[in-house]
């Protein structure tokens, strides 16, 4: 989770495709989308869908930040003194 906040927090008000957040974060989808589910019923995304700019490819989701998930990315960035092995996950 600490990965995924810190990818999303560098530009907040983006709105980002999974697939864009597993090339970034470097984890895997297996993991990656159960903890944007989590993330999202827990208030720290907001998620919606997206139609497809290419003809014949399917609606995705998109995620983003919401103002708690943005203020926990922050608060963890100012602990980042505690290793992040440490840190409570959510």
């Amino acid at each position: 989770m600490l990965k995924l906040l810190a990818a999303m927090a560098d530009q907040p008000q983006d709105w980002r495709h999974g697939y864009d957040l597993m090339k970034d974060t470097g984890i895997s989808s297996g993991t990656l989308y159960p903890l944007l589910v989590r993330m999202t019923e827990q208030g720290l995304l907001e998620a919606e869908w997206r139609e497809p700019i290419q003809a014949g490819r399917p609606p995705r989701h998109v995620y983003r930040l919401t103002a708690a998930g943005v203020s926990l990315a922050r608060s963890i960035g100012n602990d980042r003194a505690q290793p992040v092995g440490e840190m409570l996950w959510i």
